[in-house]
């Protein structure tokens, strides 16, 4: 490719710098979770950085992925991978990332000359902290997320930031939850707890304390990731048990859920980190084998899956605010819509006030999205030690 499609470096660095500079800036942010859904997509105006950030969400979409697309990708966090789907997956969903955005611009009526960052999580394929990989040779945290960011920026002519959570690991952490970082700028509420909890393929919180003091964050286990594929298995047209409906039909069974429960992880001291490659449904058949469950009718299988992510928030909750948990509990991710996870919740935390992340002024739906949008804001123009992420110029 010739060389005079490039625009010279130097102009890049000091258009990125003047976005920097600039009072607001307007970035699209990038959510594909656990769930595989699809793509969230949200524009965002975010004005100022770190305690005197304002965002306002602009517009928002979920764009579904087709049946056969989440098949390619759920297929990559299998032991079994090919590598050369991972390698062509990792640009072929950054290019149909690419697509969606132009998309979105165009029915939007918003140029990308009007957009000054695009932030993109891109798509988890494997999470494996030290705790869970257990390697003596390599004592450390990895992760991998794909959707390349040079195929991003190219494509779309705008600046991207990606590799958020390789550039966490890289710091010494585990490269989740990422959260805290954006929940601290959005939710913090000065004389209430505050606990923001995500629950997406996988469960977790940010707690913000009433005292002030710093953000805890943790995974608690799985979420959708089982919910999902659960209704899957039973009827392959369905994506997901709307509503909590099916579940709401079935009652917890006592032996399964004690078997799903004896997972180490839950017993690992917090804060931990886990993904859909540890409560997969691998791990849900072998535990309904041990227990002879197999033939448990699926509602009664999925009140059980209720009960068990219900049960392990709590534990969390009660680890970080003791045991009658108190606090303003908002939630986000696609279980703010499972009304009998939800009544599970306040089941297990009565003292707890549960709500979503709406009445903060930001949709449920929208949150992941606007959270990497603040991270790449924070990443240009806000505190160093909010730099995250890799950057990738368009030219």
């Amino acid at each position: 490719m010739p060389y005079t499609l490039f625009l010279p470096v130097n102009y890049q660095l000091t258009r990125l710098l003047a976005i920097a500079a600039q009072p607001s800036r307007r970035i699209i942010g990038l959510m594909s979770g656990t769930s595989l859904d699809g793509l969230d997509v949200a524009l965002c105006r975010c004005t100022g950085h770190g305690a005197a950030l304002q965002v306002a969400l602009e517009q928002f979409v979920t764009i579904p992925y087709e049946a056969d697309f989440q098949q390619r990708l759920r297929a990559l966090s299998q032991p079994t991978i090919q590598l050369e789907d991972l390698v062509v997956l990792n640009a072929e969903l950054a290019r149909y990332h690419a697509q969606l955005v132009l998309k979105c611009l165009a029915e939007w009526q918003v140029s990308v000359n009007e957009v000054d960052i695009l932030a993109s999580h891109g798509q988890t394929i494997w999470h494996a902290p030290r705790h869970q990989h257990g390697r003596a040779d390599f004592p450390h945290h990895a992760t991998l997320q794909i959707g390349d960011g040079d195929h991003l920026a190219r494509l779309t002519g705008l600046v991207t930031l990606s590799d958020f959570r390789q550039k966490h690991v890289a710091a010494g952490y585990e490269g989740a939850p990422l959260a805290p970082f954006a929940d601290e700028l959005l939710f913090r509420k000065p004389g209430v707890n505050r606990l923001l909890l995500n629950l997406g393929g996988i469960a977790n919180f940010t707690l913000l304390p009433a005292d002030g003091g710093p953000a805890q964050a943790t995974d608690t286990g799985p979420a959708n990731t089982l919910f999902d594929a659960v209704v899957r298995q039973h009827d392959p047209s369905r994506a997901y048990d709307a509503g909590g409906l099916l579940a709401a039909q079935g009652q917890p069974h006592a032996g399964l859920l004690a078997a799903l429960r004896s997972h180490d992880f839950f017993a690992a001291p917090f804060p931990k980190t886990t993904g859909p490659e540890l409560f997969s449904p691998a791990y849900l058949a072998e535990n309904q084998r041990l227990t002879a469950t197999e033939s448990l009718p699926v509602p009664d299988v999925l009140a059980t899956l209720i009960e068990l992510t219900a049960g392990a928030v709590a534990q969390a909750a009660r680890h970080y605010l003791g045991p009658e948990p108190r606090a303003e509990i908002l939630v986000s991710g696609g279980g703010a819509h499972n009304a009998t996870l939800l009544a599970a919740l306040a089941r297990h935390l009565p003292a707890a006030h549960l709500g979503s992340t709406a009445a903060a002024g930001v949709p449920p739906d929208a949150k992941e999205a606007v959270l990497f949008a603040v991270l790449a804001n924070e990443a240009l123009a806000g505190h160093p030690a909010l730099s995250l992420g890799k950057i990738s110029l368009p030219g």
